[in-house]
């Protein structure tokens, strides 16, 4: 099958295209395999959001629903095999892919239960379990980068577990997640763990960033703030830049030469969160924007067939951004906004969604194991 030329042109550069989402009824049908064919996906991310729309909306998890309930299993246990069961078939969907990137790509991701977000030994425990349980080498635990997240990221990757960090939304706590990483692969060679076949992303959210300060920018021109308008929709991508940047001095430093001279891998730049949300924005802007070597894409279905469509892919969009993502960082600051505040209840809110959606989760199989039983 022959490739999306929009989708094999953002390849090209270098970028990572993985799709965030999974459900049973999409492994099913074949419709993971052929993206894989025709538009470039090398991966797949999920989060609890994507697993309770799947079980809401799918008639596919009947069967082991049914069977789940006949052993006598908890809404718990439930969610925890069907999960891990699409993620372990997804895993073996991208065994090419995995093999033929030297386990760059291929790559599937599965969430600790966000309950356990300020919790660094639950995480750590519940990290060990799905890793055991997808029995993948291709699986990433995703694990949040809450200031407990950091210490579990550590200890996780210390023990040769690939991990993919989420929800990151600032530069100060993007720091801290490289730096967990190095620190467990630090361990982990010192522990003659072979830290080659550790890797790690980093998933760093951007639309969300622009639907906070927005809202934040259209206050302050209401004050008579002047210039916030041509900053309107400007600091997600600004901030993903400064991102780019960090990623590339951290990982030319003389620490980070040492690891790779081990074997280490960096962690790459997960660009996440990227279908927009404004209406009156190009529906590609986060991915057409932020197109560089060595980055990962997660994108929805719908922002993945509108770059297929319609996305112009032609150049690196991020090096050589950085001193104008400052300017724009440094202009939202001067209007009044606390670039810490918004960071700050952008990971508490993204916290709480993920939350609502697992005890959705629950919810949606409990009421599958009673209609079973």
């Amino acid at each position: 099958m022959t490739a999306n030329t929009n989708t094999q042109a953002l390849s090209d550069l270098g970028v990572s295209i993985w799709l965030d989402d999974l459900s049973r009824e999409r492994l099913n049908s074949g419709s993971l395999a052929k993206l894989i064919d025709t538009h470039n996906v090398v991966g797949v991310t999920t989060n609890p959001t994507i697993f309770e729309s799947a079980l809401k909306d799918g008639e596919a998890y009947e069967q082991q629903l049914a069977e789940l309930a006949a052993a006598g299993a908890d809404a718990e246990k439930a969610v925890f095999d069907i999960t891990t069961s699409d993620v372990r078939e997804a895993c073996d969907v991208f065994a090419g892919v995995y093999a033929a990137s030297n386990g760059v790509d291929g790559r599937v991701s599965i969430e600790v239960d966000p309950r356990l977000a300020r919790d660094a030994a639950g995480t750590i425990a519940q990290a060990r379990e799905l890793y055991k349980a997808v029995d993948r080498e291709n699986v990433m635990i995703k694990i949040p980068a809450t200031v407990e997240g950091i210490e579990a990221i550590a200890a996780v990757v210390s023990e040769g577990i690939s991990v993919n960090v989420t929800l990151v939304f600032s530069l100060e706590r993007y720091r801290a997640v490289i730096n967990a990483f190095m620190l467990g692969l630090e361990k982990a060679h010192s522990e003659g763990i072979d830290i080659s076949k550790i890797h790690s992303v980093a998933s760093f959210f951007v639309s969300r960033v622009d639907a906070e300060i927005d809202k934040r920018l259209e206050l302050a021109a209401e004050e008579g703030k002047p210039g916030t308008e041509k900053l309107k929709s400007q600091a997600a991508v600004a901030n993903a830049r400064l991102a780019h940047q960090i990623a590339v001095e951290t990982f030319s430093s003389e620490r980070w030469q040492l690891l790779a001279e081990r074997g280490g891998r960096p962690q790459r730049l997960l660009l996440a969160s990227t279908g927009t949300k404004d209406p009156n924005l190009s529906d590609t802007l986060y991915v057409t924007e932020l197109a560089g070597a060595d980055v990962v894409n997660t994108m929805p279905e719908k922002t993945l067939l509108a770059l297929a469509d319609h996305g112009v892919v032609e150049r690196d969009t991020l090096s050589g951004t950085y001193v104008e993502a400052n300017r724009v960082l440094d202009g939202i600051s001067a209007a009044g906004i606390s670039y810490r505040e918004v960071v700050d209840a952008l990971e508490n809110e993204g916290l709480q969604k993920f939350e609502v959606s697992w005890k959705g989760l629950l919810g949606t199989i409990e009421d599958g194991l009673k209609r079973n039983s």
